[in-house]
């Protein structure tokens, strides 16, 4: 049961002071909001019981990792998109935005109609992007499926097939432009750097030629500079059947995300009479 014990006089004025000083406490320690201190329904620990040390923060909680990008993916013939390890954007564009900007133009004007013939797209290249004006026909054509092969040849009966240019067609509508990713090889290849690689200045370069008296130059180009990135000097001396090559290029002033890396020969019926290209980057 519970008893009631009669308040002495000094207990009494002892609880006033507990009483005023739990009050002033009280309104000094109220939030900004008028949030209670105590969230509702909270039990309150008796000051004789309650523990002396500070309750622990709560641990932060972790940041979500960020969701990865989804990956391109191929085109309904299981080609690899561009912009793949397998597949880089050489020229004339860059990226996907570029190449459909200038199929909304095409759509509306009718501009450029030339970036849908692989035939004049390899020239466009070969002429136009690395300067080699003495190659101005096409020597052999094969188109399959949204891949061509076409063969560039300088002027004259005496000038065989320089280079046997691979082009993609950049997207997969039926006016998707082509683009250019590299070279078919035979008896001229660049074989280092490896395709796609990560490179840096001063770069080593190299391969395997089979001919006779040969001189190799080797430049590095990117879309969006008229002149070459850097050239090598002139002229690596080179020859024989299937034999090793190599070449040192130093080069500057890249900002694009993938470079063109040329090696060309010539000096006998045409300047530049073989040629082969590769794809890098540098960041």
């Amino acid at each position: 049961m519970n008893i009631r014990l009669p308040l002495r006089p000094f207990a009494a004025a002892a609880a006033a002071v507990v009483v005023l000083t739990a009050c002033g406490t009280s309104g000094g320690s109220s939030s900004a909001s008028g949030t209670p201190a105590t969230a509702p329904g909270t039990p309150t620990t008796p000051p004789s019981t309650a523990p002396s040390a500070a309750t622990p923060a709560t641990p932060a909680t972790p940041a979500t990792p960020a969701t990865p990008a989804t990956p391109a993916t191929p085109a309904p013939d299981g080609t690899p998109p561009l912009g793949s390890w397998s597949l880089k954007p050489l020229w004339p564009f860059t990226t996907p935005a570029q190449a459909e900007a200038w199929e909304r133009a095409y759509r509306s004007s009718g501009h450029q109609p030339w970036h849908l013939d692989p035939g004049q797209t390899a020239l466009s290249f070969t002429r136009n992007y690395l300067g080699f004006k003495e190659i101005d026909r096409v020597s052999s054509r094969t188109v399959s499926g949204r891949h061509a092969r076409i063969g560039v040849a300088p002027t004259g009966s005496e000038g065989g097939t320089a280079a046997v240019i691979h082009l993609v067609r950049y997207g997969t509508g039926p006016d998707a432009p082509w683009e250019v990713v590299g070279t078919d090889d035979t008896t001229f290849s660049l074989t280092t750097p490896a395709y796609g690689a990560l490179v840096r200045s001063p770069m080593v370069t190299g391969g395997r030629i089979t001919g006779v008296d040969e001189s190799i130059r080797v430049q590095v180009f990117q879309p969006s500079s008229d002149k070459p990135l850097g050239t090598s000097p002139c002229c690596t001396s080179a020859g024989g059947d299937k034999q090793p090559w190599k070449v040192t290029v130093p080069f500057s002033g890249a900002r694009d995300a993938v470079l063109t890396v040329v090696a060309s020969t010539g000096g006998h019926v045409a300047e530049v009479e073989r040629f082969t290209v590769t794809a890098v980057r540098v960041n």
